[in-house]
């Protein structure tokens, strides 16, 4: 079962990760003012991540392959680490939609 991690950064901002079961980082949330708005996120990237469309893929400029998970009104939630193929960035995207409905919450940031 996966897990979100949330994190706070030097900045005093909060973040969150969202890791395979395996432990690798799998999604990574932009920067929260407050750790309510981290939270809101992560039940975000839950609902979202049950469909294919909101997933954003792209390829990045030294050919690598990623995506981005976005809302429903088009921001950005979180992204992905950069693939070598174009297939494993889409075990990724399931990946995601897998273990996020799930997972568990592991709150760093204190």
């Amino acid at each position: 079962m996966g897990k979100f991690v949330i994190s706070k950064r030097k900045n005093g901002e909060f973040q969150f990760n969202l890791k395979a079961s395996n432990g690798q980082v799998i999604l990574v949330s932009e920067g929260y003012t407050t750790k309510s708005n981290c939270e809101n996120g992560i039940e975000s990237v839950r609902t979202n991540s049950q469909t294919d469309s909101r997933f954003e893929r792209k390829t990045s400029t030294n050919g690598k392959f990623y995506f981005n998970l976005k809302a429903s009104n088009g921001q950005i939630i979180g992204s992905s680490e950069m693939y070598e193929s174009e297939a494993s960035r889409e075990n990724g995207i399931k990946s995601v939609a897998t273990n996020a409905k799930d997972a568990e919450i592991d709150d760093q940031s204190a």
